[in-house]
């Protein structure tokens, strides 16, 4: 039964991913994704919160909290690994720039490809990363459906716009179905983290990334909001090929892959309830302005 599952997650995850993606291209241009680039400030403020400031806090909390090592091992792994392949996603459910979300998810898959064989050895003992592992998932099943995306809104414009909606629903099936499929895989592991304390601190390390990334996405509301899940999700298919090649124990993996699922669903909903507070304190400056 587990394997059956295993392999509807696996199936989940590469539909939710190809079909985002491909959904991307086929809603922006390159410029559009390039634009948001441009902003210096901005790219800088990205690369501090995610690979200084994320990282720094969770090394420094963990100094403070009693967990077991392989706990530990996790949360660091974790906190170094940056670029959620869900952040298209993720900029979409809370209204954010979805243009700025596929240019930023890139540029901190990159940065996670040279970072992490630098970073990890020199806090984790005997941890080795291999850049092409990790830049090979970012090549086949991200960068070729959006460049496909990309190619047909070039060159085919109505069919684009007629694939929208159908890869759209894909996408948002892959995106539940995976959800449902890893909370029951991994129910038994979340209730053993609830007994350890390392839920706990997770839901910190999510409250100060989202808070870092938010406090440094401006200009404007729209990177604040992508910056802030973007910051708060981290890429957990670059932390997982690290945990199951590095370490026997079997407390890493199910670390990273529970933490994983939680940053997921507490962002889904926490972004989502966060993202509606917001719009309407913005009505009511506006109405206030009005009369």
């Amino acid at each position: 039964m587990n394997e059956i599952f295993s392999l509807i997650d696996k199936l989940a995850f590469l539909t939710f991913i190809v079909a985002t993606m491909l959904g991307t291209g086929l809603r922006l241009t390159v410029q559009q994704i390039w634009e948001p680039l441009r902003n210096t400030r901005l790219v800088i403020l990205s690369l501090v919160a995610n690979f200084i400031l994320v990282p720094l806090f969770v090394y420094l909390l963990l100094q403070v909290v009693p967990l077991s090592e392989p706990l530990k091992d996790g949360f660091i792994i974790m906190a170094i690994a940056a670029g959620p392949p869900a952040l298209p996603k993720l900029a979409q459910i809370v209204k954010g720039n979805i243009a700025f979300s596929t240019g930023l998810m890139m540029l901190l898959m990159l940065g996670t490809i040279f970072y992490m064989p630098i970073a990890l050895p020199l806090v984790l003992e005997g941890v080795e990363v291999n850049s092409w592992d990790i830049a090979k998932p970012l090549l086949f099943l991200m960068l070729s459906p959006l460049a496909i995306g990309l190619f047909i809104k070039a060159k085919f414009e109505a069919i684009a716009f007629f694939l929208q909606p159908i890869v759209l629903k894909l996408s948002n099936i892959g995106l539940l179905l995976g959800l449902v499929v890893r909370l029951v895989i991994h129910f038994n592991d979340i209730v053993s983290l609830l007994q350890t304390g390392a839920i706990l601190v997770c839901v910190v390390f999510i409250v100060f990334s989202f808070s870092v990334g938010y406090l440094l996405g401006g200009p404007g509301i729209d990177t604040q909001r992508v910056l802030g899940v973007g910051t708060a999700q981290r890429n957990f298919a670059a932390a997982l090929l690290v945990g199951t090649s590095n370490f026997d124990d079997p407390n890493v993996v199910s670390l990273i892959m529970v933490t994983s699922l939680l940053m997921l669903i507490i962002v889904l909903i926490a972004g989502q309830k966060f993202t509606q507070i917001e719009e309407a304190k913005i009505l009511e400056i506006e109405q206030a302005k009005v009369s």
